[in-house]
């Protein structure tokens, strides 16, 4: 599903140049758990908006279900965004003055799927995270855990290939990370391929591989039957 091969990432700042990500190669199959941890300023941030098609390298190659996405335009990289990403974050993202049924349905307008059609999707969506009831609150009214539950609900409506969540569990007591974490579990057994950014190692645990980072660079992957490859 994903191939990355020689991927770099370089900034300017002032009269410097800061190598966010110094020749990564990574490969991620389809329905993997995978958790891409490190600490601040490791380049997990940075490749996360690659694998995100949010950003494109410096040099180096992403192969995505097969695309080179070198090779595709703005327009057609917000397709992919649309289509094969769903995005979850830290603070949610949601529109606070919308219901939570048109939150969830709002990336399928971009398609330009019926309203009937989408509002349907939205529905089997949050019935999918346990939300089924809640179709009519706005966000302000729901809990912190209950909001994020919405934000993966709106990934999941358009049937992603890939599901990319960042800190989902960063602005979450502890209990509520791990009903989260729960979800993204029961996701994954359900076949949704899942890749969480996060700097936790308990929230990395939950995952079936874990990816770490120093530096711009891959320097341990890690299966959950601790089989460890270092990177050169």
């Amino acid at each position: 599903m994903i191939a990355m091969r020689g991927i770099t990432k370089r900034y300017v700042m002032g009269d410097q140049e800061v190598r966010a990500l110094d020749g990564v190669d990574v490969d991620i199959k389809r329905n993997e758990y995978v958790a891409l941890i490190g600490a601040s300023g490791s380049g997990k941030s940075t490749l996360m908006n690659l694998l995100g098609c949010l950003d494109t390298p410096t040099s180096g190659s992403y192969l995505l279900n097969g695309r080179d996405t070198a090779t595709l335009d703005d327009t057609e990289l917000a397709r992919v965004r649309n289509r094969e990403i769903g995005f979850v974050f830290q603070s949610f993202h949601l529109l606070p003055r919308m219901s939570v049924l048109d939150n969830v349905a709002q990336p399928l307008v971009y398609r330009g799927t019926p309203r009937g059609e989408r509002l349907k999707r939205a529905r089997e969506s949050l019935d999918r995270v346990g939300l089924g009831n809640r179709l009519s609150h706005r966000p302000n009214q729901l809990s912190g855990g209950q909001r994020q539950r919405v934000a993966v609900a709106r990934a999941l409506v358009g049937e992603p290939s890939i599901l990319l969540a960042d800190e989902p569990t960063g602005n979450l007591d502890t209990r509520t990370s791990a009903e989260i974490m729960a979800l993204f579990d029961a996701l994954h057994g359900q076949g949704q391929t899942v890749i969480v950014v996060t700097h936790e190692p308990d929230i990395a645990a939950h995952c079936r591989r874990t990816v770490r980072m120093s530096d711009g660079r891959i320097v341990e992957d890690r299966s959950n039957a601790d089989r460890v490859t270092e990177h050169a």
